[in-house]
């Protein structure tokens, strides 16, 4: 008769056993080695090291009350933006010895809500969202819990959670003041779907308000380059013909770019382009891509030191306003 084949991995008290000390000293050197003695450190560790032993992280939070895990509710990884600030935000807690369980919600409110229970249940000590708008149950969960909160990608010093981020109005209104200065009047903007997606909504509002009384037509599509694409095909069908298209992410616009291209479009002779992000690509885009830069990378080790701050020392964080800024490139020019 075949045994089991499956080797029993070993536990706390094998350490123990074949180092001859207690588990409370085993434990001692896992949790405060600096209280035991190096003789004694020096022989556990070698036994750890001898039996292959890993603590898991269930027992490690039984031993010390903490598990030492945040978690982040954020609406896609399919977007560079949120990729670099999330690897930002996992790179800073690091740092602090923490780890971070990552949830994506689609921009859906009763998703965003489940996934923040989930993330409870296995015990995280501190979230993050993104954006300030909300479901009232996602806000109840948060309340009920009392864990500690941060939203970012969003600055709003009033909003009943610290925010971490940057003003989407403004970074909307900095691009199309650019678009002014050069003498456009016709825009097309180009946007992501406003369901659930406070960062967009609160661009589309600096838009109208900075290009009142200039023509300016809508239109939203998929939040990624075919997105991009499908907008322009629709854009080049309607008259009058817009002479600039201000995109509200970069990745629609690298989209934009290669049909423009493909149809012919110069770029910008024929018209401007501008977006907002500046996602590593957009220097190399053909054009090199006009954006307004959202500072991705420092928001995510702001937001983490924020709330590592919060978890580890119970200091709520102030709220935190990183400013944006137009960085100029070859897809927009001045109008003759």
């Amino acid at each position: 008769m075949l045994g089991n084949s499956k080797k029993k991995k070993p536990n706390l008290r094998d350490v123990a056993r074949t180092a001859e000390v207690s588990v409370a000293t085993v434990s001692r050197v896992l949790n405060s080695p600096d209280v035991v003695n190096k003789a004694t450190r020096d022989r556990v560790e070698g036994v750890i090291a001898q039996l292959g032993f890993v603590r898991s992280a269930a027992a490690r939070a039984i031993n010390s009350g903490r598990t030492r895990l945040l978690g982040a509710l954020i609406p896609t990884l399919d977007s560079d933006i949120f990729s670099l600030t999330v690897n930002s935000i996992e790179q800073t807690l690091v740092e602090h010895g923490l780890s971070l369980i990552v949830a994506t919600t689609d921009d859906d409110p009763e998703k965003e809500a489940r996934k923040a229970q989930e993330l409870l249940d296995v015990g995280v000590e501190g979230i993050f969202v993104t954006g300030v708008d909300h479901s009232d149950a996602l806000n109840d969960i948060l309340q009920r819990s009392r864990v500690p909160t941060v939203a970012i990608s969003f600055y709003d010093a009033g909003y009943h959670l610290p925010t971490v981020g940057y003003d989407n109005r403004v970074a909307a209104e900095m691009a199309c003041a650019h678009l002014m200065e050069l003498g456009h009047a016709r825009v097309a903007v180009v946007h992501g779907p406003l369901s659930g997606n406070d960062r967009t909504q609160a661009r589309i509002d600096g838009t109208r308000a900075a290009l009142a009384g200039k023509s300016c037509r809508l239109y939203e599509t998929d939040l990624s380059v075919e997105g991009g694409v499908k907008a322009v095909q629709q854009i080049m069908q309607d008259t009058p013909r817009c002479d600039a298209i201000f995109c509200l992410s970069d990745v629609m616009a690298f989209g934009v770019l290669n049909e423009l291209l493909r149809m012919g479009v110069d770029v910008p002779r024929d018209l401007s382009v501008i977006s907002i992000h500046d996602l590593p690509a957009s220097e190399y885009t053909f054009p090199p891509l006009t954006t307004v830069h959202l500072p991705a990378r420092q928001m995510g080790r702001k937001a983490a030191e924020s709330l590592a701050a919060w978890v580890e020392h119970d200091v709520r964080p102030d709220p935190v306003h990183l400013a944006s800024r137009l960085v100029v490139r070859g897809s927009t020019r001045q109008r003759s």
